[in-house]
């Protein structure tokens, strides 16, 4: 809007106040960005999170950030991709104290039903406008039949993706300078695929790399500005709802547990990683270990690794707990209660494995958590509970393993290549499984990066894929 000199003139002194706070406030509203995009999380058959950031750019600034900007923004969505009957959520603030991210739960939602939905956002309401048009499919839930699809992603590392060697890679270098502008090329192929939702099982960030430790709350918001900002994560996320789950490197640093005073403290890992993503509703302190029923044939557990362990130094024994007395009854609880013919457990860590001999931070290892995985497993035994499988994130390979008591587990790898590695064998005397008393059926035969994709329908077929999205390995139950 441009109002010409010689109108001013002629105007009373408060209608050229009321002129120019419009022109300021216009001026202000076009300069506000969706730098990191617009997302869509916990997803079910009737509700979903909505989230987006205000920021004052596309790009990142001279100190490698996407800084915030003040300003409103609320949600508007419809069954109609023209927006037609379309409802909207209230306005809300865009705040430094909530890192300008605006998130909203809608509710009332149709079942297996595809919605579109966008941001509204503006210096002010008057001001506002509409960005870009999103979309997700809701689950189908427990009374509807029909094949379910999905992706499995883990250990997204930024400085190594970018940097090579100067940020530490330990797995082949592939990023082109196009990638490095566009964002890991697995988020392109996985696009490609059009999963039903995405899970990314940890290690989204890493506060702890080399080049650059993050120990403060700027430092630690920094990396979540510097990864979603990927135009090929925009994208992705901009289709795909997604289910997060949190390890170590995106909680404090390397193997991290609770019992250091090291920075960052545990409540502060623990707030940003519920601040960063759609994980639960704003004004809610729920857990964030939990199911969903994706269809009539598949429920899927999402567990929480870090919030609730015994300190990874103590002994191996009935008292010491990865997931916390608690969290372990209620998984037993759900999934004994579940007429699900698929069941699923997603944990950020392994529990079959194998893995390095000395680590001791999960349920795989010699001197970590195993007696915990040892008596689940012999629960699930126990109480019958059938077709049963696990996916891991953490290992920075592809496997799949059957442990002696029968659980199978897929690893479904570091996402991008320079992030990989060669994985542990059975009988490796350098591995948590020296006696070879796993069984694997398939691991990594290079240093990949990649992604596991899952459906469930009358058959559970499950697929490691590498980052370019060429198919690696086949499982089908």
């Amino acid at each position: 809007m441009k109002i010409p000199r010689r109108l001013f003139l002629t105007m009373s002194p408060l209608l050229v106040w009321h002129a120019r706070s419009l022109l300021a406030a216009e001026s202000q509203a076009t300069s506000i960005c969706l730098g990191q995009g617009t997302i869509s999380g916990e997803v079910t058959d009737s509700t979903a999170l909505l989230q987006t950031r205000l920021t004052v750019a596309t790009q990142l600034d001279a100190d490698g950030d996407l800084p915030g900007c003040v300003g409103v923004a609320c949600f508007e969505w419809s069954t109609r991709e023209d927006f037609r009957e379309a409802q909207r959520t209230p306005f809300q603030p865009a705040a430094d104290k909530h890192d300008f991210i605006v998130r909203a739960e809608i509710t009332g939602l149709k079942p297996n039903a595809t919605y579109y939905y966008r941001a509204v956002y503006g210096a002010s309401a008057v001001t506002a406008k509409v960005g870009a048009t999103c979309s997700f499919k809701t689950l189908a839930g427990g009374a509807i039949d029909t094949p379910a699809r999905f992706i499995v992603g883990s250990c997204m590392n930024y400085n190594k993706f970018l940097h090579g060697k100067l940020g530490k890679a330990g797995g082949p270098l592939t990023a082109t300078e196009t990638d490095k502008r566009l964002g890991y090329p697995a988020f392109e192929a996985m696009l490609k695929l059009r999963p039903d939702f995405f899970v990314g099982t940890g290690d989204l960030v890493y506060y702890d790399n080399p080049m650059r430790v993050a120990e403060t709350v700027p430092q630690l918001r920094k990396c979540w500005h510097e990864q979603f900002r990927f135009p090929r994560m925009i994208d992705f996320l901009s289709s795909v709802p997604a289910y997060w789950s949190k390890d170590d490197h995106d909680f404090r640093y390397n193997e991290s547990d609770n019992s250091t005073d090291h920075l960052p403290l545990p409540k502060t890992g623990i707030d940003m990683f519920r601040e960063q993503l759609p994980l639960v509703a704003s004004d809610r302190n729920e857990p964030t270990y939990r199911t969903h029923r994706v269809s009539k044939d598949l429920q899927i557990w999402l567990t929480e690794g870090r919030d609730y362990r015994s300190p990874n130094e103590m002994a191996d024994g009935p008292g010491k707990s990865l997931w916390g007395a608690e969290q372990r009854e209620w998984l037993m609880r759900t999934l004994k209660a579940s007429d699900a013919k698929w069941k699923i457990l997603i944990s950020p860590t392994p529990m079959v494995g194998p893995d390095d001999l000395d680590k001791i931070d999960n349920h795989a290892d010699i001197s970590g958590f195993r007696h915990e995985a040892e008596a689940f497993f012999a629960w699930l035994k126990e109480n019958k509970i059938g077709n049963f499988t696990i996916i891991c994130g953490d290992r920075h390979w592809q496997y799949h393993s059957i442990h002696p008591s029968g659980v199978e587990e897929f690893a479904c790898g570091a996402l991008n290549d320079e992030n990989s590695r060669l994985g542990r064998a059975p009988g490796d005397k350098k591995g948590s499984d020296p006696q070879a008393l796993v069984r694997q059926l398939y691991t990594s035969p290079t240093p990949n990066g990649g992604y596991l994709q899952v459906t469930a329908g009358s058959e559970l077929v499950l697929e490691h894929f590498n980052s370019r999205g060429e198919r690696l390995y086949r499982a089908v139950k």
